[in-house]
């Protein structure tokens, strides 16, 4: 496993993502890349009440707040992925038994995947009328700097509002 999930119960949202990058992986912290901006972003949308680190996300479950990713036992780029890789029914089991109220998939990509779409174009971002169990699917833009072409805070800012 290259990053412990971060799961339990009572969580308003899980992240997920589809693996942790190079940079994560060297770091040992979800989302540490030099140009992801996930952290400011959770502080940003009101999900934490300061911005976190990288190194701190440990502390996510303080703000009910969970992370995990499809792909546990790889790191990289998406593209350098292979459909191998991903853990569908395992991303399915552990929402069944944590039930948060919403997973959230950071990017497309993570949720073409999970809902086996063909493209990341037949995704649309919000919440998704798919659920697992009793949690709602939302889908946000990516947070990573290789994504910034497709950068959209409102979405996450909608994904807050869900919440409340």
């Amino acid at each position: 496993m290259v990053l412990p999930d971060i799961l339990c119960p009572n969580l308003d949202v899980v992240f997920c993502g589809t693996a942790a990058g190079d940079q994560s992986a060297v770091r040992q912290a979800y989302y540490a890349g030099p140009g992801n901006q996930f952290y400011s972003t959770l502080h940003l949308c009101g999900l934490t009440s300061r911005r976190l680190y990288p190194e701190e996300f440990t502390e996510l479950p303080k703000f009910r707040i969970g992370l995990t990713d499809l792909a546990k036992l790889t790191h990289g780029m998406d593209h350098k992925l292979k459909r191998g890789d991903f853990d569908v029914t395992g991303l399915k089991e552990k929402i069944l038994h944590y039930e948060p109220k919403i997973v959230c998939f950071n990017g497309k990509k993570a949720a073409a995947i999970y809902l086996q779409r063909s493209a990341t174009g037949k995704v649309n971002y919000g919440l998704q009328s798919q659920m697992i169990g009793r949690s709602k699917l939302f889908v946000a833009p990516s947070t990573s700097g290789a994504a910034r072409g497709s950068w959209d805070i409102n979405v996450w800012h909608a994904l807050r509002k869900q919440l409340l």
